[in-house]
């Protein structure tokens, strides 16, 4: 039996979910290792245009559509499970990834890239996992601060050019490699599901029938498409266009880049918050 005080929860919820965004932020910083290099590997590898988009939009994919089956793990497992779980399986991609671009290969890069996806299913473990530690009144502003940790892109698009300058490509790779790791232990060791979490072991595929059948599904899949979509399409193809338009270094087209998704990121816990105020039954 939870025997905590109000005071206790709110705490234990305000850490839970602040270390939820940071596993997001560096999730998506791994995420989003090949989109600050691409203009690197299209001079040093002499990409087309097409070749690069493709390098660029493999981890997307993945990330996007393998978010139904971890979101269907996380509704099983749970949270703090997956968190450790999405956080552990993205080190090998990211190495493989900065082992593939050390040796020059286009075509081990697209293979490994395609793997890093895995680091973007982490959406669909934050959310839940908010959810369930905020009373309904509050959950939009819990998941626009969850939300927050998708200024790993912005950190991915400035740092990670630096870090290669600074360090080296491989051993940038491992760098975030290490930080993965170092993220997973920590949520084994504070990390907790709400005390109201409750696994769900129903069969998946008569649930995504229901859900395919009614049309708000559809409505908010194309509408999540088109705005964070597009975000990320812009994340990760700005540090090329730049480049390529524009003659900046990899390390401004990064700033830039990252001046750009900065911007989404500040703007998500405004527009999580109901905007006609607080709910009647809530103090905040």
């Amino acid at each position: 039996m939870d025997t905590a005080t109000p005071l206790d929860t709110g705490a234990r919820r305000s850490v839970n979910l602040a270390l939820a965004t940071w596993v997001s932020a560096i999730n998506f910083w791994a995420w989003n290792m090949i989109g600050p290099l691409s203009p690197t590997y299209a001079g040093d590898l002499s990409l087309s245009s097409t070749e690069a988009s493709m390098l660029v939009a493999a981890p997307i994919l993945v990330g996007s559509i393998g978010r139904v089956v971890v979101g269907a793990l996380t509704d099983r497992f749970g949270g703090r499970v997956m968190f450790v779980a999405v956080s552990l399986a993205s080190i090998l991609p990211v190495l493989a990834v900065g082992a593939a671009g050390a040796a020059g290969s286009y075509p081990l890069l697209l293979v490994f890239g395609f793997f890093l996806g895995v680091a973007g299913t982490i959406f669909a473990v934050g959310i839940p996992f908010a959810n369930n530690w905020y009373e309904p009144a509050r959950r939009g502003f819990a998941t626009g601060v969850f939300g927050m940790g998708m200024v790993g892109t912005a950190l991915s698009a400035f740092f990670t050019p630096r870090f290669v300058r600074w360090f080296g490509l491989l051993t940038t790779h491992v760098i975030v490699a290490v930080a993965l790791a170092v993220t997973a232990a920590v949520c084994i060791a504070v990390m907790r599901n709400a005390p109201n979490f409750a696994r769900n072991t129903d069969p998946v595929l008569p649930k995504l029938k229901v859900a395919a059948k009614l049309g708000v599904t559809w409505e908010m899949s194309f509408l999540y498409a088109v705005v964070f979509g597009g975000f990320m399409a812009f994340s990760n193809y700005l540090p090329t266009y730049i480049t390529t338009i524009y003659g900046f270094s990899p390390v401004g087209a990064g700033a830039r880049t990252a001046a750009f998704a900065l911007a989404a990121v500040l703007a998500r816990p405004v527009g999580g918050r109901c905007p006609t105020g607080p709910h009647p039954n809530t103090s905040y």
